[in-house]
């Protein structure tokens, strides 16, 4: 049996291969002490856009200027789709990659690759073993394939001449133990070299399934220090450890829990790997985890769209691999390019009233009471920013939706209002407006553009996808006399939100259509500051 450990190169998902020289340092050392068989140091590239650090490319110079311990044998990972896709001939990609083993500090190199890859990689690994490397095949999102598919792929790896390990992995991480041993035996049918088990921890399952096959016979296992990796992460090494101590094994778990408590949960508890309920439900829909992991990045989102975003990202083709443009998608809810349309509806509709706009920050339900005494004294126009979570309903008098995400989260309490909707209806479907086909809705478009806020006739333009810029150009059209806000409590200087809404409030501002917004309850945005509790002179 053999641990590799691959965190460096899994876990750069993180923090984009950029791991500071202390940690990596402690991390070297550490493994090598606990006497860890393989280290996978990062991935070899060819250059890409934007800043990557150096785990990303883990070059022959940068490893050269590496003082690496004696004990572990150390790897990098290729994708297939690297060389297959690099515009030169296979040989050539390869050897621009790799120098001879010899020449290298790296003797082993795993291949990882999609299912539809592996009858184009026999020239990869053929290249590789040329240059005198152990080469390892990781055939990616096993899960879910038939028997037949998985034999055939085994059968072709085979084929190759001197690959010394075949890999699956639980990309998706939604394996169990009677799914990791039907691959296993699926494989076997056709491979009877060394096979190796990569596992994600998505639905809580990695530690087990890892175990269930190692009992199988599976004798490379795959392991990360705090499960660091992408998504919900891996089987951690540390884990794993504590298990093979209690089997009496040689390995040395003390160095690595030490690396844990000194170095990686501090790291943990910054970037927030490791298994959730929203990783679970994704690897239950099938969802690529860097779907969620993404979603979870998202200051914007709460834990009700999130889940949304994943039911709506199941009922998609092809979310097993991540696409940036589909998880716009699930981010807006709006998969169609419809034209922005709208109507003149809310043209003049607050002009020359008092508006007051409630959004659904604490500062509501802490001055609940006050608010619904300003209401009721003053009689303001009162438009609330999505369904608001403690203002009685028979207080307000429009809501304003602009993000279906939003509409999703709380579409069974729109249906028991009698209040008019605004909501630019081209973003939604047939369906989603079904379900509150029984309220009035006054349709006004939506367009984003960045760094643009605008009021036109049918539809407005805003910088960002934010539901409270919805609502300010609704007023710039409508030109009422006053405009007090409650709710906007804002967050921290550094929050991105915070420097989002200072840019619309920022652009709002700079329009000839604005006029002064007074906050009646504390906020950290650059508004002027009234009160709610100030009488009205």
């Amino acid at each position: 049996m053999k641990i590799l450990d691959c965190t460096l190169r899994d876990g750069g998902y993180y923090n984009n291969w950029d791991f500071d020289s202390e940690v990596v340092e402690a991390y070297l050392n550490a493994v090598s002490s606990a006497k860890i068989d393989y280290v996978e140091l990062g991935l070899r590239n060819f250059p890409k856009q934007g800043f990557l650090g150096a785990y990303a490319y883990t070059t022959e110079a940068y490893l050269n200027a590496l003082e690496l311990p004696d004990g572990p044998i150390y790897g990098v990972m290729v994708d297939a789709k690297t060389i297959l896709e690099s515009g030169f001939s296979i040989e050539d990609a390869v050897n621009k990659l790799f120098v001879p083993a010899s020449e290298s500090k790296v003797d082993l190199v795993r291949i990882a690759a999609h299912f539809n890859e592996v009858e184009h990689s026999g020239p990869i690994v053929k290249q590789l073993k040329t240059l005198g490397y152990i080469v390892g095949y990781n055939l990616m999102q096993a899960g879910g394939k038939t028997d037949e598919v998985i034999a055939e792929k085994a059968r072709q790896a085979k084929a190759w001449d001197g690959l010394d390990a075949l890999y699956f992995a639980d990309s998706l991480g939604n394996m169990d133990g009677k799914e990791v041993t039907r691959i296993v035996n699926a494989l076997r049918t056709q491979w009877d070299g060394p096979l190796g088990i990569h596992t994600h921890n998505n639905m809580g399952k990695g530690l087990d399934n890892t175990l269930i096959a190692k009992a199988l016979g599976v004798t490379w296992l795959d392991t990360t220090i705090t499960g660091m990796g992408r998504g919900a992460g891996n089987t951690q090494t540390e884990s794993l450890l504590a298990v093979l101590d209690k089997e009496g094994s040689e390995y040395n778990s003390k160095p690595i829990y030490e690396l844990v408590i000194r170095h990686f949960e501090p790291m943990q508890k910054k970037y927030g790997w490791g298994s959730n309920l929203l990783y679970f439900l994704g690897a239950q829909n099938d969802v690529h985890p860097t779907y969620i992991q993404n979603l979870l990045s998202n200051t914007h989102y709460g834990t009700d769209e999130i889940v949304g975003a994943i039911d709506y990202l199941s009922k998609l083709d092809s979310t097993t691999s991540y696409n940036g443009a589909v998880l716009s998608t699930a981010l807006s809810f709006n998969d169609s390019n419809s034209k922005v349309s709208g109507s003149k509806a809310v043209n003049s509709m607050f002009t020359n009233k008092n508006v007051l706009v409630i959004a659904n920050g604490p500062s509501t339900k802490k001055y609940l009471n006050a608010i619904e005494l300003y209401i009721k004294q003053h009689k303001p126009v009162v438009i609330s920013i999505n369904i608001s979570e403690v203002i009685p309903a028979d207080l307000i008098d429009f809501y304003v939706i602009s993000h279906n995400s939003k509409f999703l989260a709380d579409a069974k309490r729109y249906q028991a209002l009698n209040n008019p909707v605004i909501l630019p209806v081209h973003r939604f479907s047939k369906d989603e407006l079904a379900l509150i086909n029984n309220l009035e809705l006054l349709d006004y478009g939506i367009e984003v553009k960045a760094e643009e806020l605008s009021a036109n006739k049918t539809y407005s333009v805003v910088p960002s996808d934010i539901t409270t810029a919805y609502v300010l150009t609704i007023l710039m059209e409508s030109t009422p006399q006053s405009i007090k806000v409650v709710g906007f409590d804002g967050y921290e200087e550094n929050d991105p939100r915070q420097q989002e809404m200072i840019n619309i409030l920022d652009l709002y501002c700079k329009s000839q259509l604005s006029l002064e917004l007074v906050s009646l309850t504390p906020t950290t945005y650059p508004l002027t500051k009234g009160s709610v509790y100030a009488p009205d002179l």
